[in-house]
Formats: C-alpha cells, structure tokens, sequence
C-alpha cells in the first residue's frame, strides 16, 4: 500500500495590502489625533518611555477598528489552499485576520494586536479583552503591560523562525508588501532557488534576482484568486 502523498509547502508572506481590502487602515493612514504624530512618536521604546498613555491610546483605538472588520476573499482563499498544500502564514501584519478567516499556521513577525504583554518578563503575553489596555495594567509579576508588538527599533524575535520555514518552502506567495521594509523583505533570499515564487501587489515591487518570479499586478482579494487559478488550474 503507497504511503499518503507528501502535500507541497506553500509558504505565504503577507503584508498591509492583504488587509487594506478589509477595511483596515495602515498604521500611517490612521486618522484623527494621529495625524498630529510621527509614527515613532507612538510606536517606539522612546514613545513609551516618553509617554506610555499615549502610546496605549493609539493601539486603543487600532485594536477597536481591527474588531469592526472581517477578513476578505483573499484571507478566505489562502484557508481553501490548505485542503491542497501544506500551507505556513509569515504576516507583518498584527491583525488577526488569517486566523479569523481559519488559518491553521500563521507566524506574527511584528506581533499581535489583541495581545499584551509584562514590561518586566516579555515571556508573558496575555490576550487582551476587548480594546482597552491602559494604564495600570499589570501581568502577574506587578509589571506594566505593553502592546504585544514589535516597535520601530526593536529586534524582530520571531525572524530566526520565519527564515526556517521559507527555507523548506516548494512554492512562496508574497502578498501585499512592496519588499521594501527589511529584515522582514529579506526572507526571500532563504527560500530554495528552485521554488517558484509569485508576487501579488499593484504596486511597484522590488524582486531579487531570481528567474523564477512571477507578478500579479492586483490588489490581494483579486490577486489570491489568480494564484489559486495558477496553482490548481484543474479545480473550478
């Protein structure tokens, strides 16, 4: 009796324009009090440091506008590929979105929204109920909750498992990032050189040198849909 066919590993690099499409604003498109502020201005160990109020006012408010969208027909269609592939999720995204689509695997490079976590011991990370996390928040060891997410300056933890997974990778997405935002842009060079690799954005995006590129010039709900059509042009 034959052995159960080994599915193909498709791995998935995902950024804002996967999202965009849900509605979700980027972190430079946030409205209101934002726009009175550089982005490091609330989203860096020197904002905290500075003023850790408004710091968790700005993630307030962006974990309540990620509660009041879904995900969208490009989220749906990466979940349909796992009936056929082995599918592994990088995202930049601190949305969660793929999960909530039904995403099984799905690695945060930058962190999570709907996560905290202590000041003290960054081992302890605690979902967050709701949209408020404020301050006088503490985790169990007295400490200062923080959002679960990495800020301009800090190292990315999550890179040395992101690079072991593209590098088993039979077939690589890119989706909605222009691979200009390093280290995470980087991954590409650990993928095998044998691996196809497919570029979804409508954009301008910067490719390495490989041979084997494919571009789909479309935003992430229409883009996914090719993709699919790419890899499994029998299925209808």
């Amino acid at each position: 009796m034959e052995g159960k066919k080994r599915k193909k590993h498709l791995v998935v690099l995902t950024g804002a324009g996967m999202s965009a499409e849900s509605g979700l604003r980027t972190f430079r498109d946030m409205g209101g009090l934002w726009e009175e502020y550089d982005v490091t201005e609330v989203a860096s160990p020197e904002a905290w440091e500075k003023d850790p109020a408004l710091v968790l006012r700005f993630y307030n408010e962006r974990r309540k506008q990620l509660l009041q969208v879904l995900p969208n027909a490009g989220h749906k269609g990466l979940v349909t590929l796992e009936k056929y592939f082995d599918v592994d999720i990088i995202t930049q995204n601190v949305d969660d979105l793929h999960e909530r689509a039904g995403s099984k695997k799905v690695l945060h490079l930058h962190g999570e929204l709907r996560k905290a976590r202590s000041t003290a011991d960054p081992s302890l990370i605690y979902d967050i109920e709701g949209v408020g996390l404020n301050i006088g928040d503490l985790c169990e060891k007295g400490s200062q909750l923080r959002p679960h997410v990495v800020w301009f300056g800090e190292p990315v933890p999550a890179m040395d498992e992101a690079m072991e997974i593209m590098q088993t990778a039979d077939i690589v997405v890119i989706i909605g990032t222009s691979l200009s935002v390093y280290p995470a842009a980087g991954l590409i060079w650990y993928a095998p050189q044998a691996s196809p690799v497919y570029l979804i954005d409508p954009g301008e995006v910067v490719a390495d040198n490989r041979k084997n590129i494919t571009v789909i010039r479309k935003k992430a709900t229409e883009g996914v849909k090719e993709f699919m059509k790419l890899l499994l042009p029998d299925e209808k």
